[in-house]
């Protein structure tokens, strides 16, 4: 246990004193100067429900930890509502605070020389934001999810933090009486934990079962129930064993353990934004992994789960049915998972599953078998044409008809487009265009929840394409393509659409095109000015300087 890396700072003689001095006085005694330092890195946060339960979790962590025989030491890292910024200018932040959350754990961890890192967060950033700091420091680490919200209730219908942005465009069409739609506010979100459906956070904290990284099990269960503060005292000591056995995140991280984790993604009808998190955690753990990869692994692996958004039940009904286990099971069983792939607690991912059963049990329908899947095929497609040279993200599932060609109504900007939607100005057929959000234009990348959840409220999610350079929320469906790369701030075609273009977007063709002549499009080039950037100084300045284009993660360094 003394052969780690802080404690060989610590330990060297006279010269070191200073050191033990400054931590003697946050509580280390004689003894602990031998033990691996272990840093908590802690998203609590009052600011939102995904993390406000968190800090419970991380006491049961710290005191697992030192019952192992680990110094812990904690530190915060900042984290943003999606939820709570949708639709506003600061939630052009959130992507950015994956970056900034993985550079604050890198200063923290690295800055103090720690032996180790135990990462516990709730809303969607800090799941990937995390993971790339894990995998960039390369200390034995491990992710603690908060956990999920328990579903809401209103008149019988179960509710999701979804249920609110559709029940706006549901009111603004003469679809939704008042009562109900101040009913579906109010009680959407009963609970602390993260939004409740295979949303981002519940798509990545599940993942990262079948990545590896974090403990079997243990991403499903609801925030406020006992067994997660259990799973986080569970996950401490896995963490101690892989410091005490030098097992680190670029041992676990492979191109083999990423394509466990997007099989898992596909099976659960997991969020687009797993796209652009994975192309990100590949290239902090030096894997080689492409967005042509997502549909390689789409094309064998159906999708197993009846999950919101486009299904019909939330996480907890998941973990009821067996949860990650159990779909990784299903997945073993038929050949569409790497069983020899080693996870966080030494043993393979097919020694973990060995007493899971190979079928879901029969009394329940969120599970299904494999000989029944809700789809034959994976529902994150990536579509290229000449509208995205370099790809972009669609979810094709839940669609009756995957294709559409119509005209394009062509917003610069997501706010633009939200006033069109409810001044019911968008009608069956057409193709929106959102452009101008992309990780440069926006900056940012903003997530579209809002308008895409105004248009099923309206009616509109079947007979209405949209097209963006921006995101998706995890709650997201309907006909709609984002991630749109090259994006319009650096002149990707999208930039050149006009009103009424005929656009067509076809899921089964993987085709997103401009109807328009290549002679037209050239002359529509030259004309093409960039436009000034959105911030000239500050975080988001120095972002818009550093992202790479979304066809490779969007990611700064």
């Amino acid at each position: 246990m003394a052969d780690n890396r802080r404690s060989r700072l610590i330990t060297q003689g006279v010269a070191r004193s200073p050191n033990r001095a400054m931590l003697r006085a946050v509580g280390f005694k004689d003894g602990d100067f031998d033990k691996p330092i272990v840093g908590v890195a802690n998203g609590h946060s009052t600011m939102n429900p995904c993390n406000a339960g968190i800090q419970p979790l991380v006491d049961r962590a710290i005191a697992a930890l030192e019952a192992a025989g680990a110094k812990p030491q904690m530190f915060g890292f900042p984290t943003i509502t999606d939820g709570i910024g949708m639709g506003t200018e600061a939630m052009k932040y959130s992507l950015v605070s994956r970056e900034v959350i993985a550079d604050a754990i890198e200063t923290s961890v690295n800055g103090q020389a720690m032996d180790g890192a135990l990462v516990v967060g709730g809303c969607d950033k800090n799941m990937p934001g995390g993971m790339i700091a894990l995998a960039r420091m390369n200390v034995p680490g491990i992710f603690v999810y908060g956990g999920t919200i328990k579903p809401g209730t209103w008149k019988g219908q179960t509710l999701t933090i979804v249920s609110p942005f559709e029940a706006v465009g549901a009111f603004t069409a003469g679809k939704m009486n008042e009562e109900d739609f101040v009913g579906i506010e109010k009680n959407a979100c009963p609970s602390v934990g993260a939004c409740g459906g295979m949303y981002t956070a519940n798509t990545m904290s599940s993942s990262f079962e079948a990545l590896g990284m974090s403990v079997l099990g243990s991403s499903q269960m609801a925030a406020p129930d006992p067994e997660k503060a259990d799973s986080a005292a569970d996950s401490a000591k896995v963490l101690v064993e892989a410091v005490r056995n030098h097992l680190r995140p670029r041992d676990i991280i492979t191109r083999k353990s990423i394509e466990n984790a997007i099989a898992l993604v596909m099976a659960t009808g997991g969020s687009t934004n797993a796209v652009l998190h994975y192309l990100a955690i590949a290239h902090a753990a030096g894997v080689k992994w492409t967005i042509d990869d997502f549909e390689r692994v789409r094309r064998k692996v159906p999708v197993l789960c009846d999950l919101k958004p486009s299904g019909r039940f939330v996480a907890v009904d998941l973990h009821r049915a067996g949860g990650v286990p159990q779909v990784l099971k299903i997945l073993l069983a038929n050949g569409v998972l790497h069983g020899e792939c080693v996870t966080i607690s030494g043993k393979t991912l097919a020694q973990e599953l060995k007493d899971v059963p190979e079928k879901p049990p029969a009394n329940q329908e969120v599970i299904r078998a494999w000989s029944d899947p809700m789809y034959k095929q994976g529902h994150l497609a990536i579509l290229k044409g000449n509208l995205a040279t370099e790809g972009c993200v669609a979810k094709i599932t839940g669609l009756k008809n995957p294709s559409i060609t119509g005209p394009a109504r062509v917003f610069d900007s997501e706010n633009a487009c939200m006033k069109a939607i409810m001044a019911k100005k968008i009608k069956p057929g057409d193709v929106i265009v959102i452009r101008y959000e992309g990780p440069k234009g926006g900056p940012g990348m903003q997530e579209m929840l809002a308008p895409t959840s105004a248009l099923i409220g309206q009616g509109l999610g079947e007979s209405v394409g949209l097209l963006t350079d921006g995101r998706f929320s995890g709650g997201t469906w309907g006909m709609v393509v984002g991630h749109v790369a090259p994006e319009a701030y650096v002149g990707g075609t999208i930039a050149l659409v006009k009103e009424g273009d005929s656009i067509t977007i076809d899921a089964k063709k993987r085709l997103v095109q401009l109807n328009v002549t290549a002679k037209e499009l050239a002359a529509r080039r030259k004309k093409w000015k960039a436009p000034k950037p959105r911030y000239t100084s500050g975080l988001m300045a120095k972002y818009m300087k550093l992202v790479s284009t979304a066809s490779t993660g969007a990611i700064t360094g």
